[in-house]
């Protein structure tokens, strides 16, 4: 039988600009604040793997074996260190790892950190570096990017179900609610439906990125990191740290066409819909059991489209949820939290350790004030690489 997998620690910086610091320490950062949390930084002795989750370092900073230069950086040498890429699931993908080298008896203890330095470039240089995700011949040397492919698969999405501007801008204001209370978040300003619901004629500048989609519906371009700290909870190690364990209880991954025009049907994000069955079915539980979620929004057509895929919402219907404010805090799904990537931010590597961070701090009743969701007993986080072609669920809780 293989052990059970916890979580003892976390670590988190605030998302934003760190383009003045090296990526090293950036990472470097939350893992320090991780070991601290579990109980103190001579806690790294223990340390029998780590992972570090990042997607373009290269490009954005100069910067490979980000991993090892981790290691060096906080004077763990020799502990095993390995990179982990996976586009925007990057993050989620060293946990999983982490997970498995738990599960296989490789390692009792293991440190997971993950961040990116995207705003050392420009904006439209940070957009080019996301696009390289796509295939190069049939979709990236068309001059398709993830803004150009989110506003398509949004106006298929209106067309198909009803779903107006007003709606997206509707889930924008409710993460901006939820970001404006998160200590981390990139973006820390609520927002009104009346200031950014009509476009051009909005209180604030609301322009279009990629149409339907405007500035409010997209997230910033952020730099940052987090950490967790996973033990073997059947290990006389488990005892070493101070914080009792948050369980990962499930977790599925898949993958979806890599062409987007191969897939059947755009509006339907198999990836999704089979990682999230597989990590229900390795909890033992379903999509009633949920007590709230942090679900990927890129763009905010993402948050809705997830939502349905793991079981929420019908297909068409989670648009119509948010008008009825069943994933605001306090409603009937708690979606997004953290202010989600629209407020958050979304360093690309670090998004699926910051999702779980986001997890473990509800499921422990450590989130601020006006932002804690009632008594949490399992929280999932949806990781989303690619256009939805590597998609990472996990599920935690609290025992």
């Amino acid at each position: 039988m293989a052990p059970r997998v916890g979580i003892v620690g976390i670590g988190h910086c605030r998302f934003g600009n760190s383009s003045d610091y090296d990526l090293v320490d950036v990472i470097a950062y939350s893992a320090n604040d991780a070991l601290q949390d579990a109980g103190g930084l001579e806690l790294r002795k223990q340390v029998d793997q780590v992972f570090v989750g990042n997607m373009a370092a290269g490009m954005f900073n100069h910067v490979t074996s980000a991993a090892s230069a981790l290691v060096s950086r906080m004077d763990m040498e020799p502990v095993p260190a390995e990179l982990i890429e996976n586009g925007p699931a990057s993050g989620a993908s060293a946990i999983r790892m982490g997970y498995m080298a738990i599960a296989s008896g490789m390692a009792d203890v293991v440190l997971v950190a993950a961040g990116e330095v995207m705003r050392s470039v420009s904006g439209w240089e940070a957009t080019n570096i996301v696009a390289t995700m796509s295939h190069t011949e049939a979709e990236y040397n068309m001059g398709l990017t993830l803004p150009g492919f989110a506003g398509m698969f949004t106006r298929l999405y209106m067309e198909k179900y009803g779903m107006t501007e007003r709606d997206l801008a509707l889930v924008a204001v409710k993460d901006h609610a939820n970001g404006a209370l998160n200590k981390y978040s990139h973006v820390q300003i609520p927002v009104t439906i009346d200031a950014i619901a009509d476009g051009e004629s909005a209180n604030v500048v609301n322009n279009y990125v990629a149409e339907p989609l405007r500035m409010y519906s997209t997230c910033p371009i952020s730099d940052g990191s987090a950490a967790v700290i996973l033990v073997n909870m059947d290990s006389p190690k488990a005892k070493l740290f101070r914080k009792k364990a948050i369980r990962i209880a499930g977790m599925g991954a898949a993958t979806d066409t890599h062409c987007v025009h191969n897939r059947k049907d755009p509006l339907v994000l198999d990836a999704v819909r089979l990682s999230s069955q597989m990590a229900y079915k390795m909890a033992g539980i379903g999509p009633a059991d949920i007590s709230f979620a942090e679900l990927h929004d890129a763009f905010v057509i993402f948050e809705l489209l997830n939502s349905e895929e793991v079981g929420f919402f019908e297909r068409g219907k989670s648009f119509i949820g948010v008008r009825n404010h069943e994933t605001e805090i306090g409603g009937r799904i708690p979606i997004n939290t953290s202010g989600g990537l629209k407020a958050k931010g979304h360093p690309v590597g670090a998004t699926g350790v910051s999702q779980v961070v986001e997890l473990v701090r509800q499921l422990r009743g450590e989130a601020e004030e006006g932002r804690q969701v009632k008594d949490p007993k399992y929280g999932m986080a949806v990781n989303f690489g690619g256009f939805g072609n590597n998609v990472i669920t996990t599920i935690l809780a609290k025992d």
